[in-house]
């Protein structure tokens, strides 16, 4: 019975990600945070849907992104610049993801070596991201850059309300 609730406890902790990242954002490495909003996305063959969303500074979200379609996707949370850097990286590695493993979540690589929140998603999977949003910043995006797939639509914005 221990190794069978075990094995349930680790299976659901290891699809769950918690990440903050250099643009601000904190996280609760216990998975109690304070949810203000839960926000499903679904991650098709080169689309996010939504495209778009209103957030308020220190607003606390749980993303869900759930993959529908028959490609790996990522959910990369930065702003315009990070996203760029990201994106060659990628490119420059031949497309491998080049996320550190930081506790079972993924952290992006963006501009000047900065990290960002990120979850990387397989085909027919659900993945969690659970991100404060930072109280002074612009607009920022989610995108996923594996390459090619930033520019056939996969990415949106994050604005904020003032």
């Amino acid at each position: 019975m221990r190794k069978t609730l075990l094995a349930l406890l680790l299976g659901l902790t290891a699809t769950t990600a918690f990440a903050a990242g250099e643009h601000g954002g904190s996280h609760d490495a216990t998975g109690e945070a304070d949810i203000d909003r839960t926000i499903r996305f679904e991650a098709g063959d080169m689309w996010f849907a939504p495209e778009g969303l209103d957030i308020a500074p220190g607003e606390t979200l749980r993303f869900e992104i759930t993959n529908t379609g028959h490609l790996e996707h990522e959910f990369v949370i930065g702003d315009a610049e990070a996203q760029e850097a990201h994106r060659r990286m990628m490119l420059e590695m031949g497309g491998s993801h080049g996320h550190g493993e930081h506790g079972g979540h993924d952290m992006a690589e963006g501009a000047h070596g900065g990290q960002m929140p990120s979850v990387t998603i397989a085909p027919g999977e659900t993945a969690v991201l659970v991100w404060t949003a930072p109280a002074n910043v612009d607009d920022l995006e989610y995108a996923c850059n594996i390459p090619g797939h930033y520019e056939a639509g996969m990415s949106g914005t994050l604005e904020f309300q003032g």
